[in-house]
Order: C-alpha cells, then sequence, then structure tokens
C-alpha cells in the first residue's frame, strides 16, 4: 500500500510539474510573439495628423528591471517608464511628419529634477521643430508643473491648481532618541560637510549642514525658476512672490497670475486639441504612444553595427552581485569589461545615478573603468545624483556631463558603527569577551568601540579619503590643494560642479551620447544596456504574486520617512560597517 502511495505521488508530481512547466513554456512563447508582433504592427501603425501622448503616471528610470519587458508581454502593467526611451521617442516624433504636436500629462510626476530637467530640455527640441506642445492636468505638482510649464498651452481642471512654492529640505536628527531609547551610532568621520552622520550626533542642523543644503536648493530654484518664468513670460520677481504666497494653488489665481492659459475638463480639452489639428467633431484624436515610435526607429536601425553601450549604474554601491537597483561589484565589473572587449561596442557611456556606498567596491569599479577607457572612449552622464561614490567612479571619464540639477561631488569619507549597549544593559543583557590580543573582538555592537579599534578605522577613513582625493585630482587635472578645497564631503549642483571643474559640460544622457560618438568617430549607431541581469523564474512567480501589488500599495501608503528608511534597510542588509564614500544626507526637496 506504501509503494502504491508513493508511486501515485510520484505520478502525480511529475504531472503537476509538468503541466505546469507547459503552461510557463506556453507563456513564454506567446510572451515572445506578442513582443514581435507588436513591434511589428507599431511601426506601420502610426498614421497622418497623429499627436504623441506622453502620460507621465509611472515613475520614471534611468534603468528599468530587465523583467518589465516579460511582464508587459503577459499583459500586465509596466511599473516603470525608462528615460531614455521617452527622449528618444520625442526626439524621433520632431522629424517624424506624421505626428504633428505633443499632448503631455505630467499631474504628479515621480522622476528626479535632473530626470525632470532632460525631459524639458528634449521637450523644448522638439518645439523647434515648429510643432505644438499642450498640457493638461487635473492639478499640478511643482516638479509636473515645471515640466509643463514648456508647453505652448497649459490647460487645468476647473476643480484643480497649481504647486509653487519654492524648495525645501527637510533632515530627520535622532540623538535625542538614541539617549533615550540606548541606541546609539558609533561615528568616525573626515570631511567638514561629511553630515550624514550628523543626525547621530546632534539634534539640530549645524551651521555647515545648512550652509550647504541652503546653498544647493538655491542653485536648484535658480534654475527652475528662471526657465518657469522664461516659458510663462514673467519675471523672477513675480515668479517668487507668487511661490512665496502659495497664489497658484487655485485654479482661477493659478490663471491670473499666468501660470496657465485656460480652466477647462478634459473632454473640452480634446476638442480643442481636434479643433488645432483641423479635425471635425466627428473626427478621432489620433494619439500615438511612444512605445508605437520606438518600435519603428528599431526597425529602422536593423542594420546598423556599431553600438554605444549605456552602462547604468543605478542604486547605492554596495558589496555582492548588483542588480539594475544596486550597484555591486560582480555584475558591474562583468558589464564593464564586456563592454570594454565588443569589438562592436565603440564607445561607453557610465550613467550615474548613485549617491555613492562602499568605498572599496567604488575603487574597483573606478579601477575597472580605467582599464576600459584605455580600449575606447568613456563619457559618463550624471542623472539625479552621483555624489560621494558615485562621483568616485565617474572622475575619470574623458568627458563628464551633469544636468544643472544633478547632486554631485561630496568627496569625503565616514564610517557608521552601531552599538546598542544602552539598550542591552537597560533589559538585563550583558557580553563578556575572552580574548588573546587587546584588540581581538574589533567591533561588538554591545560595547563601545575600543581607542585602538578607533584609531585604526580612522587611519583607514584617512587612506580612503587621500586616495579619493588623488583619484579626482588626476581624473579632472586638478591639484590636491584644488581638490582639498571642493572636497571635506560638500555636496554641489551639476551648475556649481561646471563652474568649480568637477564636471566638463552640462547636459542630459543625450549629450553624452552624441559626445560618445563623436569621440569613438561614428555617426549610426545603436544603443545597447549594461548590465544585463538574467530575469529567472522567481521573478517571473513574483511578477505573478498577488503579493507584489500588496506590497507596492503598502509602500506607498507610508510615510515617506518610513519608506526610505524600509528602502535602506533591505538594500543594505548583510552589509557589515565599511567605510563608506556616500552623500552626507538623505536629501528629500520638495
Amino acid at each position: 500500500m506504501n509503494f502504491l502511495r508513493t508511486f501515485f505521488a510520484s505520478v502525480l508530481g511529475t504531472l503537476t510539474a509538468l503541466f505546469l512547466g507547459g503552461i510557463i513554456l506556453f507563456m513564454l512563447i506567446a510572451g515572445i510573439a506578442s513582443v514581435v508582433n507588436s513591434a511589428d504592427s507599431s511601426a506601420a501603425m502610426i498614421q497622418d495628423n497623429s499627436v504623441l501622448s506622453l502620460k507621465l503616471n509611472l515613475p520614471i528610470m534611468d534603468n528599468v528591471p530587465g523583467s518589465q519587458d516579460f511582464q508587459v508581454s503577459l499583459g500586465l502593467d509596466a511599473e516603470s517608464i525608462q528615460l531614455i526611451d521617452l527622449v528618444t521617442a520625442i526626439d524621433l516624433a520632431k522629424t517624424n511628419d506624421k505626428i504633428k504636436g505633443i499632448h503631455l500629462r505630467s499631474d504628479y510626476l515621480v522622476a528626479g529634477w535632473a530626470q525632470t530637467k532632460t525631459l524639458r530640455d528634449a521637450l523644448l527640441s522638439f518645439k523647434d521643430s515648429g510643432k505644438f506642445v499642450s498640457a493638461y492636468a487635473d492639478f499640478f505638482t511643482q516638479k509636473g508643473y515645471y515640466l509643463a510649464s514648456v508647453a505652448d498651452s497649459i490647460f487645468v481642471n476647473p476643480n484643480g491648481g497649481v504647486e509653487l512654492k519654492g524648495l525645501a529640505s527637510e533632515v530627520l536628527y535622532f540623538k535625542d532618541f538614541e539617549d533615550e531609547y540606548g541606541f546609539k551610532m558609533e561615528v568616525i568621520r573626515h570631511g567638514k560637510y561629511k553630515s550624514a552622520v550628523e543626525p547621530y550626533l546632534s539634534n539640530s542642523m549645524s551651521e555647515a549642514n545648512r550652509e550647504q543644503i541652503g546653498s544647493l536648493i538655491a542653485s536648484l530654484w535658480e534654475t527652475i525658476g528662471s526657465e518657469i518664468a522664461e516659458a510663462r513670460k514673467i519675471s523672477v520677481t513675480e515668479l517668487d512672490a507668487i511661490a512665496t504666497d502659495l497664489k497658484a494653488n487655485l485654479v482661477g489665481n493659478a490663471l491670473k497670475v499666468g501660470l496657465i492659459d485656460q480652466i477647462t475638463y478634459k473632454s473640452e480639452y480634446v476638442e480643442l486639441l481636434k479643433n488645432k489639428l483641423g479635425l471635425s467633431e466627428k473626427d478621432k484624436l489620433k494619439l500615438v504612444d511612444y512605445n508605437d515610435i520606438l518600435a519603428g526607429n528599431a526597425e529602422h536601425k536593423k542594420g546598423v553595427r556599431d553600438k554605444i553601450a549605456i552602462i547604468y549604474a543605478q542604486g547605492p554601491i554596495l558589496f555582492g552581485e548588483g542588480n539594475e537597483t544596486q550597484i555591486g561589484d560582480q555584475v558591474f565589473v562583468e558589464a564593464i569589461e564586456e563592454a570594454a572587449k565588443s569589438k562592436r561596442v565603440k564607445a561607453i557611456v557610465l550613467r550615474v545615478n548613485s549617491p555613492g556606498g562602499s568605498a572599496m567596491i567604488s575603487d574597483i569599479l573606478w579601477n575597472a573603468l580605467e582599464e576600459a577607457k584605455k580600449k575606447k572612449p568613456l563619457v559618463v552622464s550624471m542623472g539625479n545624483v552621483a555624489a560621494s561614490g558615485g562621483y568616485y567612479i565617474a572622475c575619470n571619464a574623458d568627458t563628464i556631463f551633469a544636468d544643472p540639477m544633478t547632486i554631485t561631488g561630496s568627496i569625503g569619507v565616514f564610517a557608521t558603527i552601531p552599538n546598542v549597549k544602552g539598550f542591552t544593559d537597560d533589559i538585563g543583557i550583558k557580553a563578556e569577551h575572552v580574548m588573546t590580543h587587546k584588540n581581538a573582538v574589533g567591533y561588538s555592537p554591545f560595547e563601545p568601540i575600543s581607542p585602538g579599534f578607533r584609531k585604526s578605522a580612522l587611519e583607514g577613513i584617512e587612506h580612503v579619503y587621500d586616495t579619493f582625493k588623488r583619484r579626482v585630482a588626476d581624473g579632472r587635472n586638478l591639484s590636491l590643494e584644488e581638490v582639498e578645497a571642493l572636497a571635506q564631503g560638500r555636496v554641489w549642483t551639476g551648475l556649481q560642479a561646471k563652474e568649480n571643474g568637477l564636471v566638463d559640460e552640462l547636459g542630459g544622457l543625450g549629450a553624452a551620447i552624441e559626445a560618445a560618438a563623436v569621440l569613438a568617430e561614428i555617426e549610426e549607431y545603436n544603443l545597447t544596456s549594461y548590465p544585463k541581469v538574467e530575469t529567472d523564474f522567481d521573478d517571473i512567480f513574483a511578477l505573478m504574486s498577488p503579493f507584489a501589488a500588496i506590497e507596492t500599495q503598502i509602500k506607498s501608503a507610508l510615510p515617506r520617512e518610513f519608506s526610505a528608511f524600509i528602502e535602506a534597510s533591505t538594500s543594505e542588509k548583510n552589509q557589515a560597517p565599511r567605510i563608506q564614500v556616500r552623500i552626507p544626507f538623505s536629501l528629500d526637496i520638495r
């Protein structure tokens, strides 16, 4: 009887596995077929008198997860939009005679300031062709309005408004919490402005930190304010007065002060667009998705062999493998070496969107890029943030591009070591040590760090800081004294970094790609992305899980401080206390 039970259980298990395998195989084939058919049909579906529809209702990322294409092929919704796809589609629409203009929806734009600036510049370039850009929103957030301000006409829902309030930054301080509950962060640092550690040492902001954050957001607002004022044909002084008194929050006031052109419902807006295109009331507005334009371009470039590799360095720099949202040494060194060896890749563009992280991994990546630069041109494009370790890996490029609103610099080093002795003493837990040598324990969260350990860690930090400065001096052709004046952990905007020599040019990813093509002496090329992270079955099943949607909803409902804490905790798990080259604070500019 036991034999029969085992036999039938084995047969049932085998049949179940075959059934599930068949379903997965069918889905894979169907997904591939769907992608191919979609590309073929999209290339031919653009009709005359069409409008490119840019509905920016998903987070915009430099690099999207590799699993997203498969996810979309299964009929599931995409979770993000890739920046280069939007910029390329806008550029292609500019020269496509069938496309007469752009319809923009950027109500609640989820993107960094530098990414938003890149999109805005692309729309400005599109307008140079003589075609129109029209924007509609139920309500504009400040960032969404900054992007939409480039439009020829801006329309808002009768119950909407425009958020225009200036910029602010909020930093949380934990010193009183540490004292109250017995949790302490032991801090070792180098850099006057390296204030990532400041919240653990004080319950208020230092003057040095206040100075650098104030300078940073003032520089950002200088770009934002001047560009909005120019687009809306008002003075910067008038715009500042609107922001100071929140005069545009109500839609009627927004119209009165000149930030929008018309108050209307979406249905009426659609009719206005149709009139602009010379369509009758019965005609249907022909809206084209950006993916339709990209599909046609892919078909056009099939015969082009030369490539420019874009290596996306996105997220914190950590020990370990790495993926699309975390920069680990294994995946990224392999990506750099593969791009350097490929005969079809004629140049490399390193797109950096990172606050930094591990000093060791930053130097390993720097070395891999240094070797790659010996074989072909290396151009850096800085995104929203390329600071500390993010700047470390960028500083040796042939040319560095930053957006005026990039946050960069932060040339400084620190280490943080958690200590819970006060808490464990309160609850009756005690640690005892037996040692062969006085510094054998090294680090223990249950005891204050010893003078010997602190001395050793400080020596390590000084060594990393000196190496960091040397890398910058060599890469930027500056003296060590000049680097020291720009260092100390100070953070700069891209505009400031251009003025002080930390970057070469102001421009987005497109400008960096064009510069790489010039250095490589090629005119026609395709783009290829790295790292190429494989999607395994665990990723596929995770996409299908109902818990994935629940997790997303929970994260979106949490206050931003808790969301940031969870993100930092999960992305840096298993990271032992190590020396960090990282941006000096978690900066949320709103």
